[in-house]
């Protein structure tokens, strides 16, 4: 059915209850023997989500009037580069063992699982492999070459489905948290070491890797989020000698941090001034960014082990309400370690948010500020501090557009930076993976034909890949799984 017809049937369906609901009988039959259409057409189908009235369509068409308001489409500058073309456009299917909703899928390094009896470590190497993880608890790693044929299909690693997972020491382990709380260390097809640190819900896992100053070891921070209002930061230091010979241990978590509520997303960034890791904190029911310290250059490590809050950002500044909305995802882009896109949880309709990161000082937690302590504070002072920063969170919003990506309170926004930053896609409950331009925050693009229409898309991810006999190195991809059990591989 073409995207025309169905708005018509749609548009059928409305007037047809609209008919049925105030008794206009001999209008109503005369209605569908003209127009052609079902004899039970209109009927309520006992679910209330779907049975649209007229009168609620106003009340749509009149919030999104309002919303319409507060709209910031970019600017024509010459710091973010137009939509780029040839982008993914050609949906396909990839074939899984098994039939399941799909909650994460991405492109990762990985070893393959060998299944000879030799050490895996010698046996194989890791390379690019597509994985998947689904409410079956299976996680399936399946070719990049054409075909996609399935490589192996992991079951009983875990007791719950898998949510979230990434490689790390150049795709040797991977790091997988599911919905028990566990956070599980894998290699190939054997759990390393299996941690319950959170008492329900562990919805994201992100690491980042550094190597000493002296290039004698390597550090793997690694920080979950759980549905337990709670952060748990772990490093893993490894030595650059004992990599091939030497399992890492994730250990005992270092640092705790306690929200209010549940987290939503979580981003390791670089200061842009100091080089000092930090890491971007979002939750529920806060239009908040929380930056809290990871490390200090200057003072060592000693001090980050209670990952000190070091400030905050507003992204809904102007805002009278109480909550707007919260950051459900966020996003940096691959060019700029200043640019963040943010997936809002707003309804009906997915917020998209491309901010300015306002990096704190991180030397405020090490040496007092004279200037708080000989100056008088007044309440004028306090006012005018205030809407100083109300004025520089609000000029750090680049665009704040709507994306027309339908969802409700149980909706999980993703977003994904196009490889080349010039846009980025969004999922949506609809089926529909869109394409924004990150210089306008329009929407140009709109996958469709490739999930079925109506279907939660639940993840999505987008980069390069390079592509074995594919004769022109890489290619640019977009991954997306939903809950119509379909994993697509969007290719230009």
């Amino acid at each position: 059915m073409t995207p025309s017809t169905q708005i018509d049937a749609l548009a059928s369906a409305v007037v047809a209850r609209f008919l049925r609901t105030y008794a206009y009988t001999e209008t109503l039959q005369a209605f569908i023997r003209e127009a052609g259409l079902a004899p039970d057409v209109g009927q309520a189908s006992g679910d209330d989500t779907h049975n649209l009235t007229i009168q609620s369509l106003l009340e749509e068409k009149k919030t999104f009037d309002h919303s319409v308001n507060f709209e910031r489409l970019g600017h024509d500058t010459k710091e973010t580069a137009p939509w780029a073309l040839p982008a993914p456009s050609k949906p396909t299917i990839v074939s899984i063992p098994t039939s399941s909703n799909l909650l994460a899928a991405s492109v990762e390094l990985w070893q393959k699982p060998c299944h000879n009896g030799t050490d895996p470590d010698v046996a194989t190497s890791p390379r690019p492999f597509i994985i998947s993880t689904g409410a079956d608890r299976q996680m399936h790693m399946l070719e990049t070459a054409h075909g996609h044929a399935a490589v192996a299909s992991l079951s009983g690693l875990s007791d719950s489905p898998v949510l979230s997972f990434v490689s790390i020491l150049q795709g040797r382990y991977i790091l997988m948290t599911n919905m028990s709380g566990h956070l599980l260390l894998q290699r190939g097809s054997e759990v390393l070491e299996s941690r319950k640190d959170h008492a329900k819900y562990a919805v994201m896992v992100v690491a980042h890797e550094e190597v000493s100053d002296s290039e004698s070891s390597r550090t793997v921070w690694v920080a979950t989020a759980g549905w337990d209002a709670t952060v748990f930061l772990y490093r893993v230091t490894i030595l650059d000698g004992d990599q091939e010979t030497s399992t890492p241990v994730i250990g005992d978590p270092i640092a705790r941090i306690n929200l209010t509520t549940n987290p939503e997303s979580l981003l390791f960034v670089r200061h842009v001034d100091t080089g000092e890791l930090l890491l971007l904190v979002s939750r529920r029911d806060s239009s908040y960014i929380y930056y809290y310290q990871v490390e200090s250059r200057e003072k060592g490590t000693a001090d980050s082990l209670e990952c000190h809050l070091l400030g905050q950002q507003n992204l809904a500044p102007r805002s009278n309400a109480w909550v707007a909305f919260s950051p459900s995802h966020m996003a940096l882009s691959p060019h700029d370690p200043g640019l963040l896109a943010v997936a809002t949880s707003s309804e009906p309709h997915m917020k998209l948010i491309l901010v300015r990161l306002l990096f704190p000082s991180t030397g405020s937690l090490n040496e007092p500020d004279a200037s708080a302590t000989d100056a008088a504070v007044t309440q004028a002072s306090q006012a005018l501090e205030a809407l100083g920063l109300q004025n520089r969170e609000d000029a750090a919003i680049l665009v704040q557009a709507n994306t027309f990506a339908p969802q409700t309170s149980y909706s999980t926004p993703q977003v994904a930076w196009r490889p080349d930053g010039s846009g980025v896609w969004v999922n949506g409950d609809d089926g529909v993976v869109r394409g924004i331009e990150a210089k306008t925050g329009k929407v140009i693009v709109q996958l469709k034909d490739g999930h079925e229409p109506g279907y939660k898309v639940r993840t999505i991810w987008a980069g390069y890949v390079n592509v074995p006999n594919g004769g022109n190195g890489s290619e640019e991809w977009v991954i997306s799984g939903g809950f119509d059990k379909r994993l697509i591989v969007w290719k230009v």
